[in-house]
C-alpha cells in the first residue's frame, strides 16, 4: 500500500467543488476542508507507485480549480491502529 498526503490550494469559491471532484477518484479515501495556508488536504491510498503517480500527475491535477498543490508521499505510518489492514481490505495482493 502506498500511502501520500496531497495539500491543496484552489479558487476561491471552488473549495466544496474541487473536494467533491476529488473523492471520485479511486485511491483518495478522504478530502478535508481545512483551516491555514492550504485548503484542502487529500489522503490517497493506492496498490502501487505508478498508481499514485497517475492519481496525482494525471487525475488530480486536471481537476479544474486547483492552483497548486504539495504532495508528501508516506515512507512509514506510526500509529496505535493497525490502518494499513483497515484500508486495504478488497485489495488482492
Amino acid at each position: 500500500m502506498v500511502t501520500a498526503v496531497v495539500l491543496i490550494n484552489v479558487e476561491r469559491a471552488r473549495v466544496n467543488d474541487v473536494a467533491q471532484a476529488l473523492v471520485e477518484f479511486q485511491g483518495v479515501t478522504e478530502v478535508f476542508s481545512v483551516a491555514g495556508r492550504w485548503d484542502l488536504v487529500a489522503i490517497l491510498r493506492t496498490r502501487s507507485n505508478e498508481e499514485m503517480a497517475d492519481l496525482v500527475t494525471s487525475s488530480i491535477q486536471a481537476v479544474p480549480g486547483i492552483l497548486r498543490t504539495e504532495t508528501l508521499l508516506a515512507f512509514k505510518v506510526f500509529s496505535r491502529h493497525d490502518l494499513e489492514r483497515l484500508f486495504s481490505i478488497g485489495f488482492d495482493e
